[in-house]
């Protein structure tokens, strides 16, 4: 039957997939985010006919599905399986993303001799590399191993041959942009071929139970399509942060069916890739000045793991109307809502001042357990007197200027006191039901008042 060729048009964020251009998107409500490929027809409900997940049972009460745990396997890096929830599953589809030059595939190969060690036979498919340029790297991580096949091949219908011949315990592909179907009629890396390929992966991975795991590119300025259009396929969904020229990538995992979204992975670029840290609370402080306004350090968690990070802040005059307010770790709103308390209830005037803050490091803290820390910092800058560097601090402060309990305060407390550190400045609310014995000194606050006489010397 002849193909018949038609347009739509898809939404480089969501996917979302219309017979007519609008200037909004319905799926994802991003505005003029909707481009024009060509599809055809009968390979667009072929694709969805041939995913192939149908077990042929009848429906059965939920009392009676077979609910046994499905076992495990380690990818080798202690940082990538606790994002992953303890290993990989047999049969999953995970998405890995990430700027270029992040380290994406630094890692996958590494993951790919781990796994071949210790599993099996492993296939990495790449195509925008040829198989001697992934020999040349993995000899460089010292990646190699009998069990580790590569593939430079970008037909699909190829890879699907090669894989069902080797029948692999781990399939990589780097990356999906790349990849094409020779049945839709757009060019690879669009939205079409992007989507459609990800359908047949997922087919291949959930019938013959072979783990898959998709490096995708993000560019900045959002042009090329893909990776978000992936997100509702596959299981699990991995961002790289971090710049590509920075020392630090934190992997955190944005979606996973498998298990935790809280938990985040870090990692350090050496000449020998990315190397696990597992210390990161060391790591992060190794380089803190201790004579510097504006440093205030607080432990933070990202999931089961406590992290002390530390909190920068500086305050200076500002010659422009309004002054700027900047932050690339902490949200602006959530800064500009603790410097209106700083104003309101310390009288501290900061309304002529420009204002930056950051945490050290690269890590992104989002928590209000941080806010105590942040008014410290700012309160410190503007003051141009030195925080306690032996204390930390943490809690979150209302707009009346009240510092309230946060969770988790004996972990806080016990890595604080790990790391050295002499004095904790917390609620007064966790002191209450503190159960833990410590050497710390813990002094327990009512208001940002009475942080900033306890923690600014």
């Amino acid at each position: 039957m002849a193909k018949r060729k038609v347009t739509a048009f898809f939404c480089q964020e969501c996917g979302f997939e219309t017979p007519k251009w609008v200037g909004r998107c319905s799926g994802c409500g991003a505005w003029n985010t909707m481009v024009e490929e060509p599809v055809s027809k009968e390979s667009t409900v072929r694709a969805g006919l041939d995913l192939g997940l149908s077990s042929g049972e009848a429906p059965l009460p939920i009392g009676e599905v077979n609910s046994d745990e499905v076992p495990r396997f380690s990818t080798g890096s202690s940082e990538l399986d606790r994002v992953l929830g303890q290993g990989l599953i047999p049969g999953s589809l995970t998405l890995v993303v990430g700027d270029p030059g992040i380290g994406k595939s630094s890692l996958t190969i590494k993951v790919c001799a781990n796994v071949a060690q210790t599993q099996g036979k492993v296939l990495y498919v790449t195509g925008e590399e040829s198989a001697k340029q992934i020999k040349m790297r993995a000899e460089r991580l010292g990646a190699l191993s009998e069990q580790l096949f590569v593939l430079s091949e970008t037909n699909l219908e190829i890879i699907e041959q090669h894989v069902l011949k080797l029948e692999p315990v781990l399939v990589v592909i780097d990356s999906i942009q790349t990849i094409f179907r020779p049945d839709i009629q757009s060019a690879p890396g669009s939205i079409s071929q992007v989507r459609e390929s990800a359908v047949q992966l997922l087919r291949i991975a959930k019938t013959h139970s072979i783990t898959t795991l998709i490096v995708g590119h993000v560019l900045k300025d959002g042009t090329l399509a893909g990776p978000r259009t992936l997100e509702h396929i596959v299981d699990t969904v991995l961002y790289f942060e971090g710049d590509s020229s920075a020392q630090y990538r934190v992997l955190r995992a944005v979606k996973n069916r498998f298990g935790s979204t809280n938990e985040i992975g870090l990692f350090e670029m050496r000449s020998a890739g990315l190397v696990d840290i597992p210390d990161a609370s060391r790591i992060f402080l190794a380089e803190r000045p201790t004579e510097v306004p504006g440093s205030v350090v607080t432990p933070t968690l990202e999931g089961t793991r406590p992290l002390l990070v530390e909190i920068q802040a500086l305050v200076s005059a500002s010659p422009f109307v309004p002054p700027r307010r900047t932050s690339d770790s902490v949200d602006v709103k959530r800064m500009q809502l603790l410097l209106a308390v700083l104003e309101k209830r310390v009288g501290l005037m900061l309304g002529n001042c420009d204002v930056y803050v950051k945490v050290a490091g690269g890590i992104k803290v989002d928590e209000p357990a941080a806010d105590l820390a942040i008014i410290l910092a700012l309160a410190s800058s503007y003051r141009n007197v030195n925080a306690t560097a032996s204390a930390v601090s943490f809690g979150e402060v209302g707009l009346a200027g009240e510092v309230r309990a946060v969770s988790q305060a004996e972990m806080r407390i016990r890595e604080a006191e790990r790391m050295g550190f002499k004095r904790i400045i917390l609620p007064k609310g966790n002191l209450r039901g503190l159960t833990i014995p410590t050497s710390l000194k813990l002094i327990g606050v009512d208001s940002v008042v009475d942080a900033l006489a306890a923690a600014l010397e």
